[in-house]
């Protein structure tokens, strides 16, 4: 049960509910699962939080397939079964194979990779796991993909594990219509 109750005008922080309002133009409502159920309460935040998150998903140099598997790799390291539930379908759809999905979430040795795949979850898992990137696995992942790319994975997976916390320490709620198998932690 999550932590806190859902965000309204008057619950917001005064100066932040033109922002507030802004945001609920867009979303329709006050969302009730995941991270926009946690940040609302602090709309301005939530405002700057979702701009970046949209820079990295529409603009990023990154492939879709590398993107959403660098969701599920923060998403398994920090277990976080909001994250994994919103993005395991969208990653098979954006081309990881169903058998990489099914092996990062039961943390079984994972089948063959391809190199993109292979650098990506090694340098996520490898910060994730010590708190930093080997000149291996760095230079794994810079030539895979680029500068660019390379800061843009840093940050896609920062920003999601941003996501991660603000979803596990304020125990925001699943979707009751979730449909991937829960994460075994």
């Amino acid at each position: 049960m999550a932590r806190l109750p859902a965000a309204n005008r008057e619950s917001v922080p005064e100066g932040q509910k033109e922002a507030f309002d802004e945001l609920l133009q867009n979303l329709g409502s006050v969302p009730q699962y995941g991270p926009g159920s946690v940040m609302i309460h602090v709309p301005q935040a939530h405002k700057l939080a979702t701009a970046l998150n949209n820079y990295l998903r529409n603009d990023s140099s990154l492939p879709k397939k590398i993107q959403e598997l660098a969701m599920l790799v923060t998403a398994r390291e920090i277990d976080c079964q909001h994250i994994w539930n919103a993005h395991a379908a969208s990653a098979k759809e954006a081309g990881v194979d169903p058998d990489i999905v099914e092996s990062l979430r039961d943390e079984v040795e994972l089948p063959d990779l391809d190199p993109d795949e292979a650098a990506a979850i090694n340098y996520g898992r490898e910060f994730f796991q010590t708190h930093h990137v080997s000149r291996g696995g760095f230079q794994a992942a810079l030539e895979q993909f680029g500068r660019q790319g390379l800061v843009e994975l840093t940050m896609l997976m920062g920003n999601y594990a941003l996501l991660a916390f603000m979803i596990n320490a304020f125990d925001s709620d699943l979707p009751p219509d979730r449909t991937e198998p829960l994460l075994n932690i």
